[in-house]
């Protein structure tokens, strides 16, 4: 398992640490993280952790030691810490280690990616010119992906991801809506083994337009997608306004939720599982996931994050992996 390290002056090492302080973690994979020892034992000093959790220093993921938390360092020299700050170094770090983990993932040294959080600004370069994570991993592996946010009451799929609520509406063609139904119920099906997955899409407009009164853009763009899909045997529903759709529960009747903005999947999401959910991208040719918090400078060195997120993000990846590899085996060679 790649881990990388996210903002060295955030929580992403101590959520790192304290998931893999459990020696129980070891039986369901190999970490290999992709950072720095020393950074590692700077913040492993700021924890109340046992002091018999040591650090395996690996040249290579091929030469990872299991039942050991393995690091790959990214440089000899020192690096500097300015713990709850956003500095440069810490966005060159955050590149660096998901350029290698992304580049061992494809060479097949490692099975699955767990990114710790960076932060979206510092990380900003000539050769990093991305708004997050997903948005990087799409081009990295040449795909469409979907941003899909999940914990154990609901899973959220976003079709714009980041990008700023006034283009929203232009963003939200015909074929970008198609495309993400689609990739949603390919992954509910492959990555979470429903065979015959529901999901709902949600409204643009407020009460769903009210039938033109407020708008006609959820009839006359999103209706027709969701009934081409429902041609070709995709169970979509929609569209729903959000408001009751979240405030009757009615997403426990889907599998999963397509939203059409970031805030519209992100606030009901994150105000069900804010310390628990994870990231994930559907659609790669291989498994990311992501605790579904930032880089939490506010509390950075002082052993108040939860790890459960990212213990999660771990589970999640190997269930993944798991579920795809039964999928493949099931479908590879079906009966005409």
């Amino acid at each position: 398992m790649a881990i990388t390290q996210g903002d060295i002056n955030g929580v992403g090492y101590e959520v790192i640490l304290k998931t893999f302080g459990d020696s129980r973690m070891f039986d369901l994979c190999t970490p290999v993280l992709y950072g720095n020892t020393k950074v590692a034992s700077y913040h492993k000093k700021l924890l109340s952790m046992q002091q018999d959790f040591n650090f395996t220093s690996v040249k290579d993921a091929s030469e990872a030691c299991e039942r050991r938390f393995n690091v790959i360092n990214l440089t000899q020299e020192e690096v500097k810490i300015d713990l709850g700050k956003s500095t440069d170094v810490a966005g060159q770090q955050s590149r660096e280690s998901l350029n290698r983990a992304c580049a061992d993932l494809k060479a097949g040294k490692v099975d699955v990616l767990v990114t710790a959080p960076i932060n979206k600004r510092n990380i900003q370069a000539p050769d990093f010119d991305f708004p997050g994570h997903t948005e990087y991993l799409s081009h990295q592996f040449g795909c469409s992906s979907l941003m899909f946010m999940v914990c154990d009451r609901i899973r959220i799929g976003v079709v714009t991801n980041h990008l700023a609520l006034k283009d929203v509406p232009g963003a939200l063609t015909h074929n970008l809506l198609y495309d993400k139904i689609m990739l949603m119920n390919e992954s509910l099906k492959r990555d979470f083994g429903i065979t015959i997955p529901k999901i709902a899409v949600l409204a643009l407009d407020p009460h769903a337009g009210d039938n033109g009164v407020i708008g006609d853009f959820d009839m006359k763009v999103i209706k027709p997608v969701i009934e081409e899909v429902q041609g070709k045997g995709v169970l979509a529903y929609g569209p729903f306004p959000s408001d009751g759709f979240f405030g009757s529960s009615e997403f426990n009747k889907f599998d999963g939720v397509l939203a059409l903005y970031h805030d519209q999947g992100l606030i009901p999401f994150k105000l069900m599982s804010f310390s628990e959910g994870v990231n994930y991208t559907a659609g790669l040719p291989y498994v990311r996931t992501s605790p579904a918090h930032g880089t939490g400078y506010d509390i950075a060195g002082k052993d108040k994050a939860s790890e459960q997120s990212m213990r999660n993000a771990v589970y999640l990846a190997c269930n993944i992996l798991r579920n795809r590899q039964e999928y493949d085996e099931l479908t590879a060679n079906p009966l005409k």
